[in-house]
């Protein structure tokens, strides 16, 4: 398994984007997102989701050469329509005004719709904090979630992130986590590698704990603490579907179908000026020292350093090489 340098994906990635369609700053961006994944040992959204990019460019599930449009309804809201694209680029479009939004009124909402499933939220949440804002930020997916004690797919696997500054230009916190027990992810990974999962990740059709991915995936995902990550979930829906204006989960197709409809998908943050408060400074301190008081203990997302070199499996790297040269 050979060892790549980020710098070579995210090169490669942006070939490969081009190759298949996108514009030269859309697959930059994309090609960003991707290596910054790959860099926090999350290949789930980063290299995984690569031959799905260039596969729904080719057949036009998502638009390579889509110009966001922003508009400002209210003076803390900004809209963003993501013309089918992908939701990276729309909101890498986006920060600068709604961080200039946030810093003049307090508090400023990025709400785009009618984009590309946006992978790892904690690269949208990570900008906004290391521009000196508190950001928030959900989104939805492909139905893949019941009530607790149903087997009806409502939600999706709903993912939440927060980020804070640390003040001087890092990060005080950072968390990403989908509302379910694991990502999805999680499940087609180790059905594409025949392992089992452990119990209490998903439920069968029939609504029981199932080890198998393949049936898993006929099946339910089970919510982050039962009913009480079904409520985070369902927040994340609502805020979503609700305030983007786009699909609800219900009516979203499967995400990484190389042909069908245009994901659709919306993306919800909120920027929060932390100068609103004289004590969000000495509060976090304090709240940083008292969480590494105990030895191996730290406040979420503090303190690690992206991997510059990753391992990828040969079939990926071969993937990856393929891609690029189209």
């Amino acid at each position: 398994m050979p060892q790549i340098p980020v710098t070579r994906i995210e090169e490669l990635s942006a070939k490969a984007l081009q190759a298949h369609g996108a514009a030269p700053w859309i697959a930059q961006e994309m090609a960003r997102a991707i290596g910054w994944a790959e860099a926090r040992a999350n290949r789930i959204c980063g290299l995984y989701y690569l031959e799905s990019y260039c596969q729904q460019l080719v057949t036009g599930r998502v638009s390579g050469r889509a110009e966001p449009k922003i508009t400002r309804p209210r003076p803390a809201v900004l809209n963003v329509h993501a013309g089918d694209g992908f939701a990276q680029p729309a909101f890498a479009r986006a920060l600068p005004q709604a961080a200039e939004v946030a810093r003049e009124t307090g508090v400023a909402t990025v709400a785009i719709h009618h984009a590309h499933t946006c992978t790892a939220l904690g690269y949208f949440t990570e900008q906004i904090a290391r521009a000196g804002l508190i950001g928030l930020g959900l989104t939805n997916a492909s139905p893949i979630v019941a009530p607790p004690g149903g087997q009806s797919r409502v939600i999706g696997t709903n993912p939440v992130s927060f980020a804070a500054p640390d003040g001087q230009g890092g990060i005080g916190m950072l968390f990403d986590q989908s509302t379910t027990t694991v990502a999805l992810g999680h499940i087609t990974m180790a059905k594409a590698a025949g392992r089992a999962i452990p119990e209490g990740w998903a439920l069968d059709a029939d609504g029981r704990p199932t080890t198998d991915p393949d049936v898993a995936l006929k099946g339910t995902l089970t919510s982050a603490g039962g009913y009480k990550g079904w409520g985070f979930g369902l927040m994340a829906e609502l805020l979503v579907s609700g305030l983007c204006g786009s699909l609800p989960s219900t009516e979203v197709k499967p995400l990484k179908a190389p042909e069908g409809a245009p994901h659709r998908l919306g993306q919800y943050f909120i920027l929060i000026d932390p100068r609103v408060s004289d004590s969000y400074a000495s509060r976090l301190t304090a709240l940083a020292e008292a969480v590494a008081q105990d030895e191996g203990t730290r406040m979420p997302g503090r303190g690690k350093t992206p991997l510059t070199e990753v391992e990828v499996p040969d079939p990926l790297w071969q993937q990856l090489q393929d891609l690029a040269a189209r």
